[in-house]
């Protein structure tokens, strides 16, 4: 039933849509301004968003269990070690965020 619901609503909406696009003076010109969009050349954004996304989360997941592994020998209460393992990751990962971002405020300083 749901989805015979969800397809109901997207098909009012998109005729809703085209009614708008009907309406619209310059209804011819966003096919072309959508493709110029789309050929427009620059940079590759791949390794900033490794560096944004990706990298962060891997270094609290490392982070996490190395401390969580360091902390079994020194601290005997299991509940204690795991929020002491979390609240030092999140602080290592909370660095790392840091210093990235202030690195790459440094390069993109130094080309301008």
């Amino acid at each position: 039933m749901y989805y015979k619901f969800s397809l109901f609503y997207v098909v009012v909406k998109n005729m809703a849509q085209e009614k708008f696009c009907q309406d619209c003076d310059q209804k011819h010109d966003c096919q072309k301004i959508y493709g110029q969009l789309g050929n427009i050349k620059g940079p590759s954004v791949v390794l900033k968003v490794i560096v944004a996304f990706l990298l962060p989360v891997v270094v609290f997941i490392v982070s996490l269990a190395v401390f969580e592994e360091v902390l079994a020998k020194a601290v005997n209460a299991k509940e204690l070690r795991t929020l002491l393992s979390f609240l030092i990751s999140l602080l290592i990962t909370f660095i790392f965020v840091i210093g990235c971002s202030l690195l790459v405020g440094v390069a993109s300083d130094s080309k301008d």
